[in-house]
């Protein structure tokens, strides 16, 4: 059976990686239709090698008979249109935040939670979870399961492609006028971003917290287990696609390095490359086009009584995003029929 599927945001970074994919894995499409803005119908985008699609006005598209819709187009969009598209019975899967922490809506990370799509058809709408959530879960799950994970500290190093095209472009032209001694004053970050780090993504809390760590706490809550307590620290880096984590946990159980390393070894969506060596480990430039979650650096946190450090890395345009999405929707074919 074939399924007709509809990109929303299909001209943006996510979206374009959504219909990469969807021809990669071969999803099984009877037709995709690739929608965005007003401003950009009529663009063209690739799908798969040789077909080329035409963007339609998402404002006129009607979607009666379409099965499932992929949604990046921003959370004030998505607001709009996806309980539009979800009323006329399209499955939803969307990559903004608007969703992600309402109670009745899944939050899901196929490798962590797929039992949460159980409930689906109630709103018709699934949430993919933030970007450094998601690689961070995918990480923490095999070994939640193992020794019960009491506590988070987590520190992110991310990429300027989770701030859109916008944030690469500035990287990149800041970089460029560096070298010829022309300044260019931030526009899409707070400071210069190009050979410095920022630690702000999103707007400020009350707390004092950043919008991207209360999300990091929260998903983490959500997806994984409400016990566990997480504190985060978020930092934007000269770096154009590849988040990176440094991550340390507090089990309630023991656990040793090797064991870890083994558990991990074994798990869903992680690869682990631990060599105490020169380049032992993954960088985020290695992450960037391939679909696994990065695991190195394990080791022991002699502060605590059951505590390890890990270093986590992932393509946040991929399976941050575009690839979670994409499995939700394998997940709901596979064990739901949709």
């Amino acid at each position: 059976m074939g399924y007709k599927v509809a990109v929303v945001g299909a001209t943006g970074n996510v979206g374009r990686v959504m219909l990469s994919i969807l021809a990669e894995r071969k999803f099984p499409v009877s037709e995709v239709v690739a929608l965005a803005s007003n401003n950009s119908a009529g663009k063209e985008v690739s799908f798969g090698e040789d077909k080329i699609l035409v963007v339609q006005d998402l404002a006129k598209y009607d979607f009666k008979g379409t099965q499932i819709g992929l949604f990046s187009p921003g959370a004030s969009v998505s607001k709009i249109f996806a309980p539009k598209a979800a009323e006329a019975g399209c499955v939803v899967i969307d990559n903004t935040s608007h969703f992600r922490m309402m109670e009745d809506i899944p939050l899901v990370v196929p490798e962590v939670n797929p039992e949460a799509l159980k409930n689906f058809r109630k709103k018709n709408i699934i949430a993919n979870p933030n970007c450094s959530t998601i690689q961070m879960v995918v990480a923490l799950k095999p070994l939640h399961d193992a020794a019960k994970i009491k506590r988070v500290v987590v520190s992110t190093y991310q990429s300027v492609s989770g701030a859109g095209k916008e944030g690469m472009d500035e990287l990149y032209d800041q970089t460029k006028k560096t070298f010829v001694y022309d300044k260019q004053e931030p526009k899409k970050f707070t400071k210069q971003i190009a050979y410095n780090v920022i630690p702000h993504i999103d707007v400020f809390m009350d707390d004092g917290a950043t919008k991207e760590e209360w999300k990091m706490v929260h998903e983490t809550k959500k997806i994984l287990d409400p016990k566990i307590e997480v504190s985060a620290t978020c930092v934007r880096v000269p770096v154009f696609v590849g988040h990176s984590e440094s991550i340390n946990i507090e089990f309630e159980n023991a656990i040793t390095p090797e064991e870890a390393r083994e558990i991990l070894d074994n798990a869903p969506g992680c690869v682990v490359v631990d060599r105490a060596e020169n380049g032992g480990y993954t960088s985020p430039i290695e992450a960037v086009g391939e679909d696994a979650v990065y695991i190195s650096r394990i080791r022991k946190d002699p502060t605590v009584k059951n505590g390890l450090n890990l270093w986590v890395v992932s393509d946040n345009v991929r399976k941050g995003a575009a690839l979670n999405s994409i499995q939700i929707a394998e997940e709901l074919v596979r064990s739901y029929g949709l």
